[in-house]
């Protein structure tokens, strides 16, 4: 009987441990082939003139692949790198390996599962399956107490049906051993200059440098539990960039279960501001599994979308380079282009002050933030652009998001307007 070879493809699952598909391809297959290709797709300029991943997130992402290289091969595995369209890297390489079966896990946003199309697609053609898998959620969507057509869109409901109904599944254990075929070339991990991308300038101002990979991500998690006392405060919306957490959960580094039952085995899980954002996460997921494309347009789930200034282009840019002349939306604006990082905080005024200040077209501000966050995720990051411009699936419900000062009321004296605008003049 000949041997069952399974490929493993990783995208935003850059882990070894809760990783069910590299679980079950290593209990499943005599051989493991664990692949990550680079997509040309996503270093691309898009049509608003922004680039899909600016060079902040890239270097986090090649970090965090060899991280998960570097782990493989400690366990004697491997981790086969290409670049190029996954549809013709994936088949290419099933064939080349005489695979059996390919395994991933399921994306929601409509250029992600396109691409999965793509390969289910050139699959088929060589009589292969693709098989999907749900990976990254805090809930299983088996294990929710609603079908996702019916999915509640308010955010109140969703919470408290999960919460009562469903349980969170315990983290998959890393595999005792990965058996790999014969690679005799495994790839070299391209440089940020091979994605035509430049290096970051290291900005001095920046106190929290974010390193890539799972190893990294396991150590910031268990240090966030030691250091964090219970917060036995109001609920504060979007913690985990509190936290600091984000850029690891964005990749996969870490999984939001294996963050739920770190809280839980901290004793932190009651109205935790952490386990809090870990549903929001699931809530978006799960709204652009059920909605799809209405996120990503301006009218969102209105009739109209939100009036605009006439000079809104400039407008756009005043706000992006930070030269609004507000103090506090500019530093935020210079921290975010210098570290890739913002507060949630600063996230939301930054966004409101845009939306309703400047009254510039929302979607220009998400697909910044999408060039800009080294945490950037589809469903998160429009589906927060689309609640703050009021044209979300349910924005009446705009009482979860954090209450933000006006962007105005700030001391220009504060140490983190002080901090960020040092050597940019101030309006005012």
């Amino acid at each position: 009987m000949s041997e069952k070879t399974i490929l493993v493809w990783f995208r935003n699952d850059l882990r070894i441990e809760d990783n069910e598909i590299l679980l079950e391809a290593s209990r499943r297959a005599d051989k493991v082939l664990p692949v990550y290709c680079f997509d040309p797709f996503y270093f691309r300029t898009t049509a608003s003139g922004t680039l899909k991943t600016g060079n902040v997130r890239a270097k986090f992402l090649l970090e965090s692949v060899a991280n998960l290289r570097d782990n493989l091969r400690a366990m004697g595995a491997e981790l086969l790198v290409r670049t190029g369209n996954p549809a013709e890297v994936i088949t290419q390489l099933a064939q080349q390996f005489q695979v059996n079966e390919v395994y991933h896990h399921r994306e929601v946003a409509f250029e992600e599962t396109g691409i999965s199309e793509q390969v289910e697609a050139a699959l088929w053609k060589i009589r292969l399956n693709l098989k999907h898998f749900i990976g990254h959620t805090l809930y299983h969507k088996e294990d929710l107490p609603f079908p996702i057509k019916d999915i509640p869109d308010s955010f109140a409901v969703f919470k408290k049906k999960v919460e009562r109904d469903s349980t969170v599944r315990h983290i998959a254990p890393a595999p005792e051993n990965i058996p790999v075929p014969q690679i005799d070339e495994p790839g070299e991990i391209p440089t940020l200059t091979d994605l035509g991308l430049d290096e970051p300038v290291t900005d001095p101002r920046d106190n929290f440098h974010f390193a890539g990979g799972e190893t990294e991500a396991k150590h910031r998690l268990e240090n966030y539990f030691i250091t964090h006392k219970p917060n036995t405060g109001k609920v504060v919306r979007n913690a985990t960039y509190g936290s600091q957490l984000s850029p690891w959960m964005a990749f996969g580094c870490i999984s939001p279960r294996q963050v739920y039952w770190e809280a839980v085995k901290h004793e932190q899980t009651q109205n935790h501001s952490l386990v809090m954002e870990l549903l929001w996460r699931d809530y978006f997921r799960f709204m652009f599994k059920k909605y799809g494309n209405q996120f990503f347009k301006s009218d969102g789930f209105r009739d109209d979308a939100p009036a605009v200034s006439k000079d809104q282009h400039a407008l756009f840019e005043q706000w992006k380079n930070g030269t609004t002349g507000v103090p506090f939306v500019d530093a935020c604006m210079h921290e975010l282009k210098a570290t890739g990082y913002i507060s949630n905080y600063c996230r939301q005024t930054v966004a409101n002050f845009l939306v309703k200040e400047l009254k510039v077209d929302w979607t220009k501000g998400a697909s910044y933030f999408e060039e800009q966050l080294i945490d950037y995720q589809p469903a998160s990051n429009w589906g927060n652009w689309a609640f703050i411009a009021g044209v979300g699936c349910d924005p009446r419900e705009n009482k979860y998001f954090t209450s933000v000062k006006p962007a105005a009321d700030h001391d220009p004296s504060e140490p983190f307007i002080q901090t960020w605008l040092s050597g940019v003049a101030v309006a005012g």
